[in-house]
């Protein structure tokens, strides 16, 4: 638990730099203190550089790879086919748009991979049309409280899912139907009274 909170606030600190960027240069220099000035010079010896590198290779190493992101992929959209095989729509909307996000997150990581033959596999452009069709048709059908509709839906993104995973040559990553929850702890029952 303390690595991966140690982790998010590693990657927190990396967007807010990298987001607030451009807003400081867009500022201008005259706006901006001598030290943010130097901050955000380009480095200006071979010494420079080699630490500049250093410190990214560094960060890299903090930054969990794709693999701990389908994982949590893979514990959200388990536990969202028991919400909704026990119509608890709230949960069932929160597992799929947790699965939604932790599937951009591993695509932020490695928008594009090599297959074993050495091919470029996009994978952003195969989550963007995963998502837009039928992630977006498992979506609806949890908005519509349709539990037929989920589970023929849920099927067909194990089917995208499996087809992502051969493309980019893991043939033996095969999703299925979940027979447990990922998370044991949680109630699944919508009328639970206990924990208030």
């Amino acid at each position: 638990m303390k690595t991966s909170l140690f982790t998010r606030a590693v990657l927190l600190t990396i967007f807010v730099l990298v987001g607030a960027a451009p807003l400081l240069i867009s500022a201008g220099p005259s706006r901006l203190s001598a030290g943010a000035r130097q901050a955000l010079a380009a480095p200006t010896s071979d010494t420079e550089v080699a630490g500049l590198q250093a410190q990214v290779d560094r960060l890299k190493g903090l930054v969990p790879d794709q693999a701990h992101a389908m994982a949590d992929v893979g514990y959200h959209f388990a536990n969202l086919w028991f919400a909704a095989e026990k119509r608890n729509w709230p949960l069932a909307r929160f597992c799929f748009n947790e699965t939604r996000s932790h599937l951009r997150w591993a695509v932020r990581i490695i928008p594009v991979r090599k297959n074993p033959a050495g091919q470029d596999v996009d994978i952003k452009g195969i989550l963007d049309a995963v998502d837009s069709g039928v992630l977006a048709d498992v979506g609806t059908a949890i908005e519509a409280e349709d539990q037929a509709r989920f589970v023929a839906t849920y099927r067909q993104a194990l089917e995208a899912c499996y087809s992502c995973h051969k493309a980019s040559g893991m043939p033996f990553l095969r999703p299925q139907v979940p027979t447990a929850p990922a998370a044991p702890i949680l109630n699944f029952d919508p009328e639970a009274k206990w924990p208030q």
